[in-house]
């Protein structure tokens, strides 16, 4: 991973934090993720013009890309109604690099060194340690089924979008067709489930919800395309720093605590970076 590339996942990281927490200031979730979905499709589009149109076995990863899109944003709608940014967010994001690595160990190509591994391992136990807090603070243990499952669906749509994005050889436009497939998945599946009644009313919802379709879109545009040039497993863990990011936004802009757990588990994250890029 050259320099540039390790700067370019880092601001993805920080969109990526950046959108959810806009997610998480809003009264309905649901209701914020369902706007942000519904911007996604224009921004999709808008882009896919300007890119080549996919050759036709991209479909089915962009298809599969969609559909696990629309769990990974279910579980994280029910984990932020339940918890605090700073702790859904490290355990909703931790466990996916490490289901990356185990399994991309097996199924992908791409070269991992061991020291790169080791910093994978430092990097997860930083994550588990910022979540220590749901068992010791008496926090909402109903949030952890969901977070844990956008983590798996966090780690299937890496390894989809990862390759897809090679099959297309055109990072950019799959993401695009991806936002596209994503918007209208999860638009006409929470509309199904919850009726016309999930859209908020008011423009502040709207406004909020749009900008981070914005953010969304560029985070994982970024994360995409480093994927195509550098091993998929540390591009995935390195995106894990958007943590640090997340409880940042939490601890100054929503007031959450910053313990001494906290800062602790911010040192073994960026530890676990370090290790990534010797």
């Amino acid at each position: 991973m050259t320099f540039g590339v390790f700067l370019a996942v880092l601001a993805a990281a920080f969109l990526h934090a950046l959108w959810n927490a806009l997610i998480k200031v809003g009264t309905s979730k649901a209701g914020g993720m369902v706007i942000l979905s519904i911007a996604e499709i224009p921004i999709g589009l808008t882009i896919a013009l300007f890119c080549p149109w996919p050759k036709p076995e991209v479909w089915w990863w962009i298809l599969a890309s969609g559909c696990t899109h629309f769990c990974y944003k279910s579980f994280l709608v029910f984990a932020y109604e339940r918890g605090d940014l700073s702790r859904v967010y490290p355990i909703a994001r931790g466990a996916a690099p490490m289901v990356v690595a185990l399994v991309g160990a097996f199924t992908l190509a791409d070269a991992i060194s061991g020291r790169e591994y080791l910093g994978i391992a430092v990097l997860g136990a930083g994550i588990l340690l910022m979540a220590r807090g749901v068992f010791t603070r008496g926090e909402d243990r109903r949030l952890l089924p969901f977070a844990l499952g956008s983590a798996c669906a966090t780690a299937t749509y890496t390894m989809i979008d990862g390759l897809g994005a090679r099959v297309s050889g055109d990072a950019v436009a799959y993401v695009a067709w991806v936002f596209v497939a994503d918007g209208l998945i999860f638009t006409t599946g929470m509309l199904l489930w919850k009726g016309v009644d999930v859209i908020p009313r008011n423009g502040r919802a709207w406004g909020l919800a749009t900008f981070a379709s914005a953010a969304s879109y560029g985070a994982y545009a970024v994360s995409v395309w480093a994927m195509t040039v550098a091993p998929l497993a540390v591009v995935a863990a390195l995106r894990e720093t958007s943590i640090l990011f997340a409880v940042l936004i939490g601890w100054l802009a929503f007031g959450e605590k910053m313990g001494v757990e906290k800062a602790v588990a911010s040192v073994v994250i960026v530890a676990g970076v370090v290790l990534t890029r010797l």
